[in-house]
């Protein structure tokens, strides 16, 4: 069986979703970061109450989880979801396709 790669199309959504999962999480980690170190000087939290900051935490973090689970396959749209970290995997479980266009 010969192995399959995606075409260039194909390759640059992919990398597109890289780029974005990339570039949000960047954008995450340092907002829940000032967020956390100042919560309590912003109002945010205080003894009795983290409500705010538990709202804002969540919808910083649930676009991760979207990101996430939109990730499919290209050549056969199997949902690729956790397997994928902050890149793409290397290959499909799916059908074996390669994840890379086969010029990279």
């Amino acid at each position: 069986m010969a192995a399959q790669y995606l075409t260039p199309e194909q390759d640059e959504r992919i990398r597109q979703w890289e780029r974005w999962n990339r570039g949000y999480f960047i954008f995450a980690f340092v907002a829940l970061t000032i967020i956390l170190v100042f919560s309590s000087q912003l109002g945010l939290s205080s003894d009795e109450s983290w409500g705010p900051l538990g709202v804002l935490i969540a919808a910083l973090i649930t676009p991760i989880i979207v990101l996430q689970l939109r990730l499919s396959c290209p050549a056969c749209g199997h949902r690729i979801g956790w397997q994928a970290k902050l890149m793409a995997p290397d290959q499909c479980k799916a059908c074996g396709t390669f994840l890379r266009s086969k010029g990279q």
